[in-house]
């Protein structure tokens, strides 16, 4: 089977993302996890791809027999549709306790005068991260892609202003570089995802989860060319 390119953008029309994020306005977050397990899941796992590629995971790697193997299969993809749920939720206004491990780190960094750079992972719910990770002396600039759904975006700017946090959309101009460059002149806080080389032939083959990974030089460069601080945040979901 020939997989299709990622995107970079949430699945569905903006229809149907203000329809949910409506819906989440009144509706418990559990509700939406049990219908997506009954109905959406298994759908998803006869004709999306990625049920043979986490199902090869499992079997090769994690070493599982052919019933765990399928059984963690599901579990990662109901887990997966609660990190969306949870995400439109954040959206429509809810909000989820969140633990922090570490806020130590984040917090002398963000008090000192320096500029530093925050590398993300598209796992889990980053866009959490704006509940707990306040701002005060610096701005935090989100490089985030452009194309992205209308309502993904309008979410993220409601959100993210209230807590001091702008975006950078990557642009083919390439003009968000520019905007990076800036903010780290003036001593604030670059934060980029740095698991994705998306539309960049510049990478580096490491090796994760038993096999070899490419990612992305760029976020890595910035951050070394300037002698800049390094924290990786990601938001994790927990059964």
């Amino acid at each position: 089977m020939e997989h299709s390119e990622w995107t970079g953008k949430t699945y569905g029309n903006d229809f149907m993302h203000r329809s949910l994020m409506k819906a989440l306005r009144y509706t418990n977050v559990r509700h939406l996890y049990a219908f997506a397990a009954v109905f959406v899941i298994p759908v998803c796992l006869l004709l999306n791809p990625s049920c043979g590629i986490i199902y090869r995971y499992m079997r090769r790697r994690q070493h599982f027999n052919v019933v765990k193997a399928a059984w963690k299969t599901y579990k990662c993809h109901c887990m997966f549709s609660q990190v969306v749920i949870d995400r439109f939720a954040m959206f429509a206004g809810q909000h989820f306790d969140i633990d922090v491990h570490n806020y130590l780190a984040y917090a002398t960094l963000e008090q000192q005068p320096d500029a530093f750079v925050q590398l993300s992972a598209h796992v889990g719910c980053y866009e959490m991260a704006g509940y707990t990770l306040k701002a005060e002396k610096k701005h935090i600039h989100a490089l985030v892609y452009a194309g992205e759904a209308e309502a993904v975006l309008a979410g993220r700017q409601e959100l993210f202003a209230k807590d001091n946090i702008r975006m950078i959309p990557v642009k083919a101009d390439m003009s968000h570089l520019f905007e990076i460059n800036t903010a780290l002149s003036n001593n604030d806080i670059v934060s980029m995802p740095a698991d994705r080389a998306f539309g960049s032939t510049k990478t580096v083959t490491v090796s994760l989860l038993g096999a070899d990974a490419t990612l992305p030089q760029g976020p890595f460069r910035v951050a070394t060319m300037r002698q800049l601080d390094v924290l990786a945040v990601n938001v994790m979901k927990t059964d």
